[in-house]
């Protein structure tokens, strides 16, 4: 379709995008082929185009003058306002860049210490990437911390390891591990495939707060096989219990998200018999819709959990 015919049907009044676009093309180069070159089309259908304005506009829009085309004077309030025109769309595109960049823009986020140990910087670190003028906010919150931290609008989402129950706040999965046994290196449990709380209980166990909803997840694995346990020392973040095996003072249980990537030198890392699940969330207020930085954390933060979960088998159980 020609130019001339494609700006006919676009309407008979007034430019089109397409019309202005090739008068700003004659006007900086001062001649048809120089147009052309710089829109990257044929040289006649330049020419078409702009005998076909002045036609529909009933105004001669340039002349020539040895061998260039130089605008009319009826024609300079028109060129104003193309230039006008395109410093609206630079300026579209500088805020469009900046937002791409995440300049000027803070995200915050809440997660609970088991996940940001390890996934929250990994996925942070391709957020930025994504974004780099983006800044963060972070904190590391309990579960029961949470929901104030959504409510209050003090972050824009939280990565949980638990679900609860809330009418304003939504809770979506977000990734799907398994817990893990890890004892100091040297111990008696490393050499085994796999273990169970039976195998568990005959030492003395480092773990959360019972009380705690991430306490509790290590406590029902002793409960459904109806074994006692002693739970000589408790802990709030993983990253302590994790501290205090590696100084020989007990065993845990504690999920892989919290010991992938060898985050955790100087223990061992025993697979618990049957592979118990730990599911991870991300909570968010209901009635908010997420900035796309965070639509974009949450999805590389959930690849990156994925990744870990479905990654290859122990193999050597020593973190080095």
């Amino acid at each position: 379709m020609s130019e001339e015919r494609r700006a006919d049907q676009n309407g008979r009044s007034g430019m089109t995008l397409r019309q202005i676009e090739v008068v700003r093309a004659i006007m900086i180069t001062g001649t048809i082929a120089g147009a052309a070159a710089l829109l990257r089309v044929s040289a006649p259908g330049i020419s078409r185009l702009m005998k076909y304005t002045e036609r529909s506009l009933n105004l001669r829009l340039f002349e020539r003058r040895h061998g260039r085309y130089v605008p009319t004077p009826e024609a300079q309030d028109i060129f104003e306002q193309i230039n006008g025109v395109y410093k609206k769309v630079d300026d579209l595109h500088f805020t469009l860049s900046r937002i791409e960049r995440g300049a000027g823009i803070e995200l915050r986020l809440g997660s609970v210490p088991s996940v940001s140990h390890v996934m929250v910087p990994r996925a942070v670190e391709r957020l930025r990437a994504l974004h780099p003028d983006l800044r963060l906010d972070i904190n590391i919150l309990k579960i029961e911390e949470a929901v104030d931290y959504i409510l209050l609008g003090k972050g824009e989402l939280a990565v949980m390891s638990y679900k609860l129950d809330h009418p304003s706040i939504d809770f979506m999965p977000l990734a799907r591990g398994k817990l893990v046994c890890i004892v100091p290196q040297g111990h008696p449990l490393a050499e085994k495939a796999d273990v169970t709380a039976q195998d568990m209980a005959a030492y003395p166990m480092i773990g959360i707060e019972p009380t705690d909803p991430y306490g509790r997840i290590m406590c029902a694995l002793f409960e459904r096989e109806n074994v006692a346990f002693d739970l000589i020392i408790k802990a709030r973040f993983g990253t302590t219990v994790c501290a205090l095996v590696k100084a020989g003072l007990g065993i845990a249980i504690i999920d892989e998200f919290t010991v992938a990537h060898g985050s955790m030198p100087g223990i061992e890392i025993v697979p618990l018999k049957g592979d118990p699940p730990f599911q991870t969330y991300v909570a968010v207020k209901n009635d908010r819709a997420l900035s796309r930085y965070a639509e974009n954390f949450i999805r590389l933060l959930r690849t990156e959990m994925n990744a870990t979960a479905t990654g290859a088998p122990f193999g050597s159980n020593k973190i080095t």
